[in-house]
């Protein structure tokens, strides 16, 4: 391995100073997303089974348990988008057998699992005063369950499997196959009649929010999508040192061992 350069040095300490700023900005919008919550837009849920046909959320009846749904909208679109960068990632790992692509859907899929989780824990957290219960095996939250087991079988098999090369093509396919049910979990709420409420923002009829929380909303879609950018800068490069160091360790037991010098005394 060649030592670095002082422009590859120079190309790092830049590309480390535009993540920390990055980090700096979304830590910044998500505290204002936060206040923007509590103090601007309306203490009202119009999901609620109950409230009339066509009430605008306004009107509806207070309901503060709806803070949760501007952090839990968000983190299931960056859960949706991380998959398909698992997907596109997968696909081209397969096709060109070039280990960035598979460091780029590995990373995925692990802050994907992660939002995932998160979108999982939120819900429960919406659901319990609303239906009574943390969990029911609904079609959505059983198809977002499904979803986070999926991509978590993804990483285990990664983990445990003795080869890794063959364990990052079988990994690929797990994780071509298993986006799949990302549509499903998405259109399950216009397919069936589930408890989930139903689409609010990609609805054929339009966003479905007054103009506070549809803004709301969308800021921190963006901010989420910030973090996950983040993250993903922080995991690649992690990924990249770990095959770094993977081909130092390789390249050392491939090259044999010194002779030994043996003296001869007089």
């Amino acid at each position: 391995m060649s030592p670095p350069t002082t422009t590859g040095r120079r190309s790092g300490t830049g590309r480390r100073s535009g993540t920390m700023l990055l980090i700096a900005l979304v830590a910044a919008g998500m505290a204002v997303g936060i206040l923007a919550i509590f103090f601007w837009v309306p203490t009202a849920n119009c999901l609620v089974p109950g409230v009339a046909q066509g009430q605008p959320c306004f009107d509806a009846r207070p309901d503060y348990v709806q803070h949760i749904f501007y952090m839990h909208v968000p983190i299931a679109y960056v859960a949706y988008l991380a998959f398909g960068v698992v997907l596109v990632g997968s696909v081209a790992y397969l096709k060109t057998g070039k280990r960035r692509w598979d460091i780029l859907a590995h990373s995925s899929a692990e802050i994907g699992v992660l939002f995932t989780g998160l979108c999982l824990l939120s819900g429960m957290l919406w659901g319990r005063p609303r239906w009574g219960t943390f969990w029911t095996w609904d079609e959505t939250l059983t198809l977002t369950f499904v979803l986070f087991l999926i991509y978590i079988g993804y990483l285990l098999f990664r983990g445990l499997a003795a080869d890794p090369t063959r364990g990052a093509r079988v990994a690929a396919v797990i994780g071509i196959v298993g986006f799949v049910d990302v549509p499903l979990v998405h259109f399950s709420m216009v397919w069936w009649r589930t408890l989930h409420p139903a689409e609010v923002i990609i609805n054929p009829a339009g966003p479905q929010l007054p103009a506070s929380e549809l803004v709301t909303m969308l800021f921190l879609l963006a901010v989420y999508t910030g973090l996950y950018v983040a993250l993903m800068l922080l995991r690649t490069r992690l990924g990249r040192a770990e095959e770094a160091l993977a081909e130092a360790e390789a390249a050392l037991e491939e090259r044999p061992p010194p002779r030994a010098h043996v003296g001869i005394t007089p």
